[in-house]
C-alpha cells in the first residue's frame, strides 16, 4: 500500500484586539464579573489573552439601537473595554458569531493588530511658554530694522530653557 502525504495547512496564530460595548442595564458591581466572563469566553477559544482593560461606563457619540429578545433597546451609554488576545483565524470567525449572540454587548468590532502596546501617548505642553505672533503690517509700512546680536541673545535665551 502507498502512503499518501497529506499536508493539513494549519493557520498561524495572529493578535487581535476586541473593543466591546457593553449593555448600561448591567448593575456596576457585576461589570467585573462580565469583564471576567468575557476574557474565559476568549480563552474557551483557545485565545492567549496579551493585555485587556477592565470595562468602564461612557457616555455614547450617539444612540446605538440593538434588539434583543425581539425588544428594541437604546443604549446612550455603554460598558468599553478591550481585550488583546493572540488565537488562529479560524477560531476568530467562530468567537465572532458566538458574541453576536451575546445579549449583555451591545456592539463589538475585532481587529487584526500588533503585540507590542500601541496606546497613544498624550503629550506633555507647557502653558507657561508664551508663544510670539508676528503682528501685521499695513500697506506701505515698513519692516523694523533687524538686530542680528539681539536675536541671537533671544535664541540664547530660549535654548537654556
Amino acid at each position: 500500500m502507498e502512503e499518501k502525504n497529506i499536508d493539513v495547512e494549519v493557520a498561524e496564530p495572529r493578535v487581535y484586539e476586541v473593543g466591546y460595548l457593553l449593555s448600561n442595564a448591567i448593575e456596576e458591581a457585576e461589570v467585573p464579573v462580565e469583564y471576567g466572563n468575557l476574557k474565559d469566553f476568549v480563552a474557551s477559544f483557545g485565545g492567549v489573552i496579551i493585555s485587556d482593560e477592565m470595562p468602564k461606563k461612557i457616555d455614547l457619540a450617539y444612540t446605538i439601537e440593538k434588539v434583543i429578545k425581539n425588544i428594541k433597546h437604546k443604549f446612550d451609554s455603554a460598558y468599553f473595554g478591550w481585550i488583546k488576545f493572540e488565537m488562529t483565524p479560524e477560531k476568530v470567525l467562530e468567537l465572532k458569531k458566538k458574541l453576536d449572540l451575546d445579549i449583555k454587548i451591545v456592539r463589538f468590532i475585532i481587529i487584526k493588530t500588533v503585540r507590542e502596546n500601541t496606546l497613544a501617548v498624550k503629550k506633555f505642553v507647557r502653558s507657561d511658554i508664551k508663544r510670539h505672533t508676528p503682528k501685521l503690517r499695513a500697506e506701505g509700512e515698513e519692516a523694523p530694522e533687524i538686530n542680528k546680536e539681539e536675536i541671537d541673545k533671544e535664541i540664547d535665551a530660549m535654548v537654556e530653557v
